[in-house]
């Protein structure tokens, strides 16, 4: 892409700066003649609950999750290859296991190269995401968990790895009869749900050297934009450190988990959770980082993730990642 704009003149003469680094129509016809004619697949499996049935019986959603979808299609674009999604229906996941329901289910989980678990709310489903959290774990296949697919992340390997029976998120236990690995943020209120969530961009400072600051061009400090109500209990922090799941994006203050990975001795090609929604800032030609990594890995396993990486960092970063481009960022702090 070419080198990023100035500044951009917007109403009465104010100027900010540019929010991405622009493309120019040379750029646009090369992502285009790519997008025309690719053809080597690649199958991505989105563990959704907001699902409908086809005649079949198979899973489909209409545009519940569009952003996520067109994330998706930036990272294959930009990875050379053709997209298909396999939609899996999150409720199949936690049927019985000789049911046809939940074969159907595992048999769209083996069937591609990599897994992604989107956000969502309420108990619905939960269980299922939990499934195909473990198996992406424990079958090393690429995975990315957004929001909610973050915290069920945490949830599985808290119940198989730390071994902590019956770990749940309080957002699923309003009762407190079982271990709470996610609790409600301190600074939200319980009894009202208009306007008490997380919103809108926030910071997150990124481990040096970490997977995540390498997809993001370099970058330790950067904006993404949050959506949810829950975190990673303290009390379990070390625990998950210990055992080789690291958080390697925090807020400002340490204490709020925003990015986890695994430790190298699992292995695994890819395996990467935000609590933010980075679905939201990615653009053609500039995919989210963390829908680049899933895609590079899904695409040609940790070989692929390691080189690109270094072409992430070669390249550098989006400007619409740092703070700076987000006016509102300051405007809500944390509350403890």
């Amino acid at each position: 892409a070419s080198s990023p704009t100035s500044a951009s003149s917007i109403g009465q003469g104010r100027r900010l700066p540019a929010l991405t680094k622009m493309l120019s129509m040379a750029d646009w016809a090369a992502l285009a003649r790519t997008k025309e004619e690719v053809s080597e697949e690649v199958r991505i499996a989105i563990v959704a609950k907001y699902t409908e049935k086809d005649a079949e019986g198979k899973a489909y959603t209409g545009d519940t999750y569009l952003s996520v979808t067109k994330a998706l299609d930036h990272a294959a674009v930009f990875v050379g290859r053709k997209l298909v999604i396999v939609w899996v229906d999150a409720e199949d996941l936690q049927t019985d296991e000789g049911s046809e329901a939940f074969q159907g289910a595992m048999e769209g989980l083996r069937s591609v190269d990599g897994i992604l678990v989107p956000g969502g709310f309420g108990d619905r489903g939960v269980e299922g995401k939990i499934v195909s959290c473990g198996f992406a774990r424990t079958n090393k296949k690429p995975f990315l968990g957004i929001c909610l697919g973050f915290q069920m992340a945490a949830v599985e390997f808290a119940r198989s790895v730390l071994e902590v029976e019956g770990a749940t998120s309080e957002e699923f236990d309003a009762e407190n009869t079982r271990p709470h690995v996610l609790r409600y943020m301190p600074e939200v209120s319980k009894e009202y749900m208009g306007g008490t969530m997380v919103l809108g961009a926030r910071r997150i400072l990124l481990q040096p050297g970490s997977m995540a600051s390498k997809l993001y061009g370099g970058l330790t400090e950067l904006a993404e934009r949050q959506r949810h109500r829950y975190e990673i209990s303290e009390k379990y922090i070390d625990q998950f450190e210990a055992a080789g799941m690291h958080f390697v994006g925090r807020d400002p203050s340490g204490e709020r988990m925003e990015v986890l990975e695994l430790d190298a001795a699992f292995e695994h090609p890819f395996f990467l959770g935000t609590q933010c929604h980075p679905e939201f800032k990615s653009r053609p030609g500039w995919p989210s980082p963390p829908f680049l990594g899933l895609l590079l890995a899904a695409k040609g396993g940790a070989a692929a993730v390691q080189e690109g990486l270094q072409q992430c960092l070669r390249r550098g970063y989006a400007p619409h990642y740092l703070p700076s481009h987000s006016p509102t960022i300051d405007k809500c702090v944390k509350k403890r």
